[in-house]
């Protein structure tokens, strides 16, 4: 069984920093493009930030130059570095990552359980 598990959330003042970590674990062959999403109260969960095996990322223009997503292959661990954070961050975060387990030969997105990041004013 594959799966992931996010870490990190929290209460923070807006200005402030977070780090959100999600460890892979269970029957892994491959780790393909990794990714943070988030949803806040009422609305669409959204697409933060993307990596991908080659370590090339990319962010949603609402995050870009305060939001920073890397990976760890070698622990199949992906975070996001979250700075100057605005109460318009505030949402449930989600990792999801494309897995292919040893148990089959293709693809599939597995996602996390999601963490709560809140950022008052």
């Amino acid at each position: 069984q594959v799966q992931l598990v996010e870490s990190g959330g929290g209460l923070v003042q807006a200005g402030g920093s977070l780090r959100l970590s999600c460890a892979a674990s269970g029957s892994i062959k491959s780790i393909n493009v990794m990714r943070w999403y988030r949803q806040a109260p009422g609305k669409q969960r959204e697409l933060v930030a993307t990596i991908t095996r080659g370590g090339v990322t990319n962010y949603v223009d609402s995050v870009k130059g305060r939001f920073v997503i890397s990976r760890d292959d070698a622990q199949n661990t992906v975070s996001l570095q979250m700075v100057s954070l605005k109460p318009e961050d505030t949402a449930v975060y989600y990792c999801q990552a494309g897995i292919v387990a040893v148990t089959s030969l293709f693809e599939r997105a597995y996602w996390g359980q999601g963490t709560q990041v809140t950022v008052s004013s």
